[in-house]
């Protein structure tokens, strides 16, 4: 897995597991990527092991054998990654050593960074920067709020940026053309709501013209502002969007933002928020599983 991968799979454990013992998620989150090697590890790949916890005297678990600064070291084994998580959690705050960290902010990972390794948590030199370095490099901070923002996809609408899918969406989702005398311009059907593909230098009054429909119609069937800016090949419907897609779900690419893939499947934004549970304001990231026609079941429970 990579880093987006490693975040997108586990960022909702390490915010709960946040919220019920007050350890920064981003801490939990730097600490996964850097022990594990992305998840990628023997140890995480064969003993769900995400942190490096070794047995120690007081674990009557499962344990797997391995080298590490000793020959045939053992770690503890989890049934499934987690418990690793939880276990990560407790060893933190029922091991005197680590108390001192539960008097820092839940948002100052840059102390409980240079905490961790004042209390020995690993013996690499440089374990403080390299958290830190995880956490600001891929603004795992921001899930230290709660979870309600994430900073991989910002709304954006530079087609030339977006994944192909996009630029050429009748190749993904089989368009219908719609052969009308009166239209100026090439129809297509996607959803079973009307579209066309803007022109450079287009224009919402250009496109009011050219097909009887007023400006604030377009404005609204598309969810834009009054003074955005059109762009060569952008999707405009002619039609309110639905509630739901044709396809049950759809894996979010980098350069992806609610907004684009609401275009790419003629759903409303606010439909996809709630299928989703998510809230206003909130973004997608890359390799999030966005449901397009049922809410989104409850995949991290525990």
């Amino acid at each position: 897995m990579s880093v987006a991968d490693y975040v997108a799979k586990y960022k909702d454990i390490a915010i709960r597991k946040m919220k019920e013992h007050n350890i920064p998620a981003s801490i939990t989150l730097a600490q996964g990527l850097l022990e594990s090697g992305n998840g990628n590890s023997e140890l995480a790949v064969k003993a769900n092991n995400h942190f490096g916890i070794k047995c120690h005297e007081t674990w009557n678990g499962a344990v797997f054998h391995m080298d590490d600064d000793e020959a045939n070291e053992c770690f503890r084994k989890y049934s499934k990654p987690e418990e690793s998580f939880e276990d990560h959690s407790l060893f933190l705050m029922t091991r005197s050593r680590y108390a001192f960290l539960f008097q820092y902010e839940v948002t100052d990972y840059q102390s409980w960074a240079h905490g961790l390794k004042k209390a020995g948590y690993a013996t690499n030199p440089n374990y403080a920067r390299l958290l830190i370095k995880l956490i600001e490099e891929n603004k795992l901070y921001e899930f230290d709020r709660g979870g309600d923002i994430h900073p991989y996809i910002e709304p954006a609408f530079d087609l030339s940026k977006l994944p192909i899918e996009y630029q050429k969406m009748g190749e993904q989702i089989p368009a219908e053309e719609i052969d009308l005398a009166k239209y100026q311009r090439q129809v297509s059907l996607n959803n079973g709501v009307k579209f066309i593909r803007a022109k450079k230098g287009d224009s919402f009054q250009a496109i009011s013209r050219d097909l009887g429909v007023m400006p604030w119609q377009i404005i609204r069937y598309n969810e834009l502002k009054k003074d955005a800016k059109l762009s060569d090949g952008q999707i405009l419907y002619l039609q309110p969007k639905r509630k739901k897609a044709s396809v049950e779900y759809h894996v979010v690419k980098n350069g992806e933002s609610l907004y684009t893939i609401s275009q790419l499947y003629g759903v409303k934004v606010k439909h996809l928020l709630k299928k989703n549970r998510m809230k206003e304001g909130m973004h997608v990231y890359p390799g999030q599983r966005l449901w397009l026609r049922k809410v989104k079941p409850d995949l991290f429970s525990v």
